[in-house]
């Protein structure tokens, strides 16, 4: 099978990359999965299994590779790479990249330093198309791997392109709603991150189930503040890649954020609670905190949480804080 029958590029082989190549795959898309590793995607390749996704078959229409050479004859590319290391990433397809492609983010995060949101990045990094958007929403790598229903939302600056690229990627179990309005996608998937964390200490602290509710909602008040800051709908933030993401991402252990937050509510230290696993909210919440400080948008509780993953206060006092503050009108 020759790389130009392969519409699609997915940058990223960890387990949301090759879930995404999955879903995209059953559209009747022609895939093409990129690794950094050769030798693991040979083995991809020869075994059609992944050792991220153990127990699903890798089918026949997606072709893992480890050169960049194939971005080339894509028409769309989605980046699957954690947010701190998206700029690199960028930088390494702006030389193969086609004129018009489409370079679609699916981090959630916002970057450490610049302060940069992700199609911020791409805008910087990639000359050759202006045409970026951003995938968000509630999911998980082994529910669309394994086919389960899962919605979530893709906005691009022209909702002309945002309609026909979700059209084009959605399968029949992986609904893709789309949207122009980019940044209030981009804050609900970074956001949401830093409040799971929240809401995993909670849990950890066993503070009950109606503590962890209110500070879902608290923390969903603060996303809103800061997500109107920067001119995003508040009907997005009450859809999919923000009411619904937070949500999913507050609620499930299989969230490395909320497994995070249990972990450092129990007391762990910040590198026995992750287990290894990337938690993108530890690298959000920092750079959330500064910018929500700089513009004046009260977010306690993600100053709270910053906090606790610095070091400077424990779970526990930092929720004791949350509830000293001044009663307010909701």
């Amino acid at each position: 099978m020759k790389s130009q029958d392969h519409d699609v590029l997915v940058l990223g082989a960890g387990a949301f990359g090759t879930a995404l190549a999955l879903a995209f795959s059953r559209s009747g898309r022609k895939v093409t999965l990129y690794g950094r590793n050769a030798e693991r995607m040979a083995d991809m390749a020869a075994t059609r299994e992944s050792d991220v996704l153990p127990g699903v078959a890798i089918m026949t229409s997606i072709l893992p590779v480890s050169d960049l050479v194939h971005a080339a004859d894509a028409g769309v590319i989605v980046i699957a790479v954690p947010t701190q290391n998206l700029r690199s990433a960028a930088r390494a397809l702006a030389s193969v990249v086609s004129r018009n492609a489409v370079i679609i983010s699916a981090a959630k995060g916002i970057e450490q330093g610049s302060g940069a949101f992700v199609t911020d990045i791409l805008k910087t990094e990639i000359s050759a198309t202006n045409r970026f958007g951003v995938l968000s929403g509630p999911s998980f790598a082994a529910d669309i791997a394994g086919g389960l229903p899962t919605a979530i939302s893709l906005a691009m600056m022209e909702l002309q392109d945002a309609s026909a690229i979700a059209a084009h990627l959605s399968s029949p179990a992986l609904r893709l709603y789309h949207s122009d309005d980019v940044r209030g996608v981009e804050i609900g998937g970074a956001a949401k991150n830093v409040l799971a964390i929240g809401a995993g200490i909670v849990a950890g602290l066993q503070l009950g189930e109606s503590a962890r509710a209110a500070m879902i909602a608290r923390g969903f008040a603060e996303l809103r503040r800061f997500a109107a800051a920067f001119g995003a709908r508040s009907e997005t933030l009450m859809g999919l890649s923000g009411l619904g993401d937070l949500l999913l991402s507050a609620s499930s252990p299989q969230s490395r954020n909320f497994s995070l937050g249990v972990g450092l509510g129990q007391g762990k230290s910040i590198a026995e609670a992750s287990s290894g696993r990337l938690a993108e909210g530890a690298f959000t919440a920092p750079v959330l905190d500064e910018m929500a400080r700089s513009r004046g948008i009260e977010m306690p509780i993600v100053a709270g949480v910053r906090m606790v993953l610095e070091n400077q206060v424990s779970a526990r006092d930092a929720v004791l804080s949350l509830l000293a503050r001044p009663l307010r009108g909701e």
